[in-house]
């Protein structure tokens, strides 16, 4: 009886030890998010020119596109030429993960205010609603001064058809979705020369599209997924520089 009070007196103060030393650690990792980053979406860092994607082993390009900004102005896919731009769709009235997009993207633009050669392509998938004017006063409200970052609307279908198989960046009219419509919160990188590009994992995939729905300042969603945002600022530099 007694050995059998000393076992469980040992194995308590084992597990007490294993709570201070290492518990905290382990919690730590958790806020840091270096638990999540050790995963397959490590992403390498290391100074390798970013990766084209492919499909069918061919570099895949923007395709081309003609829709109205906030000005009024006709915008197209050749306007962009010579610059590094980011792509996102959205839309004014979401009231989900576009004002984190956008107040994301708006701290892209300033990062690079002085870059004449980096821009944004903003693209509303509710265009009946998002007028120019609507748009305007988005833009207004949000801060976006650059004037290469165009913020368009245009025909429904063909916004779709850009989002959906253009960009492979999900976007439809769900009613149930909060604002009735759900789209990806994923940002496309575009080079210079109208080619998709992105850094690669820990296995030398490339991964596509970096996540704008989540902010430095947050680091770290409700799902472990870690921000983007940081490594998207790197990656547009790279190509600048190309």
């Amino acid at each position: 009886m007694k050995k059998s009070n000393y076992t469980y007196v040992w194995v308590s103060l084992v597990v007490l030890i294993f709570g201070i030393i290492f518990i905290p650690k382990i919690v730590n990792r958790i806020k840091q998010g270096t638990v999540v980053k050790n995963d397959r979406m490590n992403l390498k860092t290391n100074d390798d020119p970013l990766a084209f994607v492919l499909q069918n082993g061919k570099k895949r390009r923007v395709p081309s596109f003609t829709f109205l900004n906030q000005d009024s102005l006709l915008i197209t896919d050749k306007d962009y030429e010579g610059k590094v731009y980011v792509v996102e769709f959205f839309f004014t009235s979401c009231p989900s993960i576009c004002p984190i997009m956008n107040k994301n993207l708006v701290a892209i633009q300033n990062t690079f205010a002085e870059e004449e050669n980096f821009g944004i392509a903003s693209f509303s998938i509710t265009p009946e609603y998002d007028t120019p004017k609507v748009l305007k006063e988005y833009a207004e409200r949000y801060g976006i001064t650059d004037f290469d970052w165009n913020l368009m609307t245009g025909n429904r279908e063909k916004i779709y058809e850009l989002a959906n198989s253009g960009f492979y960046i999900f976007a439809a009219e769900v009613p149930d979705a909060p604002g009735g419509f759900e789209h990806s919160g994923l940002f496309a990188l575009i080079d210079k020369n109208g080619y998709i590009r992105s850094r690669v994992d820990a296995y030398g995939n490339p991964i596509v599209y970096y996540r704008g729905a989540i902010s430095e300042e947050d680091g770290v969603n409700d799902e472990g997924e870690t921000e983007q945002i940081s490594i998207l600022k790197e990656d547009i530099k790279k190509l600048l520089q190309e």
